[in-house]
């Protein structure tokens, strides 16, 4: 049991901003970092299946608004580097939310010097700055919404709304040291958010080619490629309807029940597995 529970650690590893080795969770002991072991953020973010499951939902999402996606399509390799990419964006999210305050202030300070680079034209003429407010506010609500919904889906549906508010007030922090503006703080405040920037989103052939590539993405190994593909389609299933619709990926009924109870059965055996993660280096740290 031993060798099985240590190779399902090392493949889930492989997946992590950890692997990218910048980051030393461990010390310094007591450094309680941006948040501290009582936050809701350690609890949403602790997880890696539901959050592997939220930012697949959320990269898809971000894909539909052209301005964001066109900074993405221009200035990063994703699309030779799927892994690569997943790996950085989970460095950022374990680094602020469970790192030491130094790490913490480094990886807000590298992305906003990177956001500063990225500018250009969308296909449509239009321009585009990473460093914009209001962009950095579509790619943050994107992502929290989508980790917070597979965090009630998949790990703790009875996280009650104060706590779920709570989520939102405080990963807030984090967008708006990367430069965001009128960051939602709440749950009907995220909701209503959503809803008006439906009006400035868009499915076009760069968007479809963002769920083709998620879809073809390569796994690390033989061993995760079916709980990969699992992943993915679960990340489809959490696509609020009106996503799901512009895509044109709508599932069917039978169909999500597969995938989640496939994820139900998949997740505590990860759990149990997962003994070095960051939410578990991040307590160490802590003396907990």
């Amino acid at each position: 049991m031993e060798f099985i529970r240590s190779r399902i650690e090392t493949q889930v590893m492989s997946l992590g901003g950890l692997s990218l080795g910048q980051l030393d969770l461990d010390n310094p002991k007591g450094d309680p970092g941006l948040f501290g072991p009582d936050a809701i953020c350690w609890q949403v973010h602790g997880d890696f299946s539901s959050m592997l499951i939220g930012g697949i939902s959320a990269l898809l999402m971000q894909a539909l608004h052209p301005l964001a996606l066109a900074g993405v399509w221009d200035h990063s390799n994703f699309r030779e580097d799927m892994i690569g990419r997943l790996r950085r964006t989970a460095q950022f999210i374990s680094g602020t939310t469970f790192g030491s305050r130094q790490d913490a202030e480094w990886l807000i300070d590298k992305v906003r010097t990177i956001h500063l680079q990225i500018v250009g034209h969308a296909p449509d003429g239009r321009p585009y700055a990473a460093s914009d407010p209001q962009l950095l506010t579509w790619v943050h609500v994107a992502e929290v919404s989508s980790f917070l919904a597979a965090h009630l889906r998949y790990r703790n549906p009875h996280l009650s709304p104060a706590d779920q508010d709570r989520y939102y007030g405080e990963v807030a922090l984090i967008a708006e040291r990367l430069g965001a503006s009128d960051v939602p703080r709440s749950r009907r405040a995220v909701a209503d958010y959503l809803t008006r920037m439906r009006a400035h989103l868009l499915c076009d052939e760069r968007s479809r080619e963002v769920l083709r590539l998620l879809l073809a993405a390569p796994a690390p190994s033989r061993l995760a490629k079916p709980f990969g593909s699992l992943m993915m389609q679960a990340g489809i299933d959490l696509l609020p309807d009106w996503a799901s619709n512009m895509l044109g990926v709508n599932q069917g009924l039978l169909q999500r029940q597969l995938i989640r109870a496939s994820v139900n059965r998949s997740a505590p055996m990860l759990r149990w597995a997962v003994r070095n993660g960051s939410i578990h280096r991040a307590r160490r740290r802590m003396g907990l």
